[in-house]
């Protein structure tokens, strides 16, 4: 892949030298671009950073904090490039905007460079099971011998992995992007080839204010897609199948169930992926507990199927599909009682889900930094299938009222660390005669770790040390 060298002399300011911004600044670089690095922080990690990148031609400054004086101080800007972690409506990118600064999150260089040459894009959003179902089409089109990398708000950021094949000499046959809700709103322009919406419920609504705010934001992904693959099994997404006038819709049911407004592309039959030419393959080919993961199954072999996949190659990948770290990862067995890691369910919605897919009785480790939302979904399942649950972190206290509000009955017990949650779990789950016990937060995980993959890493760490 060869990125075009037409963007000599023009100036962007990166902010954040955190990994995309520092991805972002590397193939603006690569595109002959002038770029500027600033970060309010400093220290020595960030020095030696710093260091390495102006080594390659970009500019760093630290202890620059994003304020309208920054800039003043700066070369005049073409583009602004932010992280998703910062806000689109965060004061100062108000005002650079106003202004006519062109201001884009750092995924669109990555887009535009691959646009410019003609990779295509899967991408892949939703509030629940995106990240298993952007995993579950690289593995699909990669086990029929594509060269189909992942990226974006998992594994590299797209711009690494741009840069990357721009150094390779490599020209990828499809790129499967997973998106947010904050990637999507800071890169309006990004027009997959094919687009999945997975699921849509209350989430990031202290970011994006609304409900119908966070849902347009992903629904302008879709509509920009060439082709939009859509959970029809979801409810919010069903109840709004009137206002597409193209789209496939796919059911982890039989076609039967859905209204006559709604036509479903796949369905399951018989335990059968059916299309209108008949049963495709096995509903039970993907070995991983839960409805919600038929569903996932089935938007990732509607991909396969516009890929140009064969539904036996479709099949006997999803056999050998391991799953996805932290959803719903099954970490061992231990004298009966088996050990899953959701550190993923960072939500009331995803919690629940987690627990619909496994029977009890179950010990659930609960907490985190609370999130807004509606819990009672999530209430009603621990109340059917935990015997005990275990609450940890800064949402501890407020989850030991609101469990006592929603009537669960059950063992609660509050600690402060998932260290003393652990090991409070396993007593808990051999005096109850529990099946398993569940990390499965309803929660961010900002009070103790810098992300959910850490929490879900240290709770590994935890379990296999028993």
């Amino acid at each position: 892949m060869i990125l075009p060298a037409a963007n000599a002399h023009r100036t962007a300011v990166v902010v954040g030298l955190g990994r995309s911004g520092k991805g972002a600044a590397r193939l603006l670089r690569a595109l002959n671009w002038s770029v500027i690095v600033i970060e309010s922080r400093s220290g020595e990690a960030l020095e030696a950073e710093a260091a390495d990148l102006r080594a390659e031609g970009i500019a760093v400054r630290l202890n620059a904090p994003l304020r309208l004086e920054t800039f003043a101080n700066l070369p005049s800007a073409d583009a602004v490039i932010v992280s998703p972690g910062i806000a689109w409506d965060q004061p100062v990118l108000v005002a650079l905007r106003e202004r006519g600064v062109r201001v884009q999150g750092e995924i669109s260089p990555a887009w535009q460079a691959t646009a410019d040459a003609a990779i295509p894009w899967i991408g892949i959003t939703g509030t629940n099971g995106k990240t298993t179902v952007t995993h579950l089409i690289h593995h699909l089109l990669c086990a029929a011998g594509l060269d189909a990398p992942l990226c974006g708000n998992v594994g590299f950021s797209a711009a690494e992995l741009a840069l990357q094949c721009q150094r390779d000499g490599r020209r990828p046959d499809w790129l499967v992007v997973e998106l947010s809700s904050y990637q999507i709103e800071a890169s309006p322009e990004i027009a997959p080839r094919i687009g999945v919406w997975t699921t849509l419920t209350p989430d990031h609504l202290e970011r994006h204010g609304t409900l119908e705010r966070y849902r347009g934001i992903k629904r302008g992904l879709l509509e920009a897609s060439g082709t939009r693959i859509l959970n029809a099994d979801d409810p919010d997404l069903r109840a709004r199948a009137s206002s597409w006038d193209q789209a496939l819709w796919v059911t982890a049911g039989p076609r039967e169930a859905m209204t006559p407004a709604l036509s479903p592309t796949l369905w399951v039959e018989g335990d059968q992926v059916h299309s209108a030419a008949g049963p495709l393959l096995r509903a039970d080919s993907l070995a991983m507990p839960g409805q919600h993961n038929r569903q996932n199954l089935l938007l990732a072999v509607a991909v396969g199927l516009r890929a140009g996949l064969a539904p036996e190659v479709m099949e006997a990948a999803c056999r050998r599909f391991p799953g996805v770290p932290h959803r719903l990862e099954r970490l061992r067995e231990l004298d009966g009682i088996t050990w899953f890691n959701d550190s993923k369910a960072t939500n009331y919605d995803a919690a629940e889900v987690a627990l619909k897919a496994l029977d009890g009785p179950l010990v659930v480790l609960a907490g985190g930094q609370a999130k807004a939302g509606e819990a009672s979904g999530w209430l009603r399942h621990l109340r059917r299938r935990a015997a005990a649950v275990v609450l940890f972190g800064d949402a501890r206290q407020f989850f030991t009222s609101l469990l006592a509000e929603g009537g669960y009955g059950g063992v609660v017990v509050a600690r402060e660390t998932l260290d003393d949650a652990v090991s409070e779990a396993r007593d808990l789950a051999r005096r109850l005669g529990c099946r398993g016990v569940l990390l499965s937060p309803a929660c961010a995980s900002f009070d103790q770790y810098a992300n959910f993959e850490a929490r879900g890493d240290h709770f590994r760490r935890l379990v296999e040390a028993l």
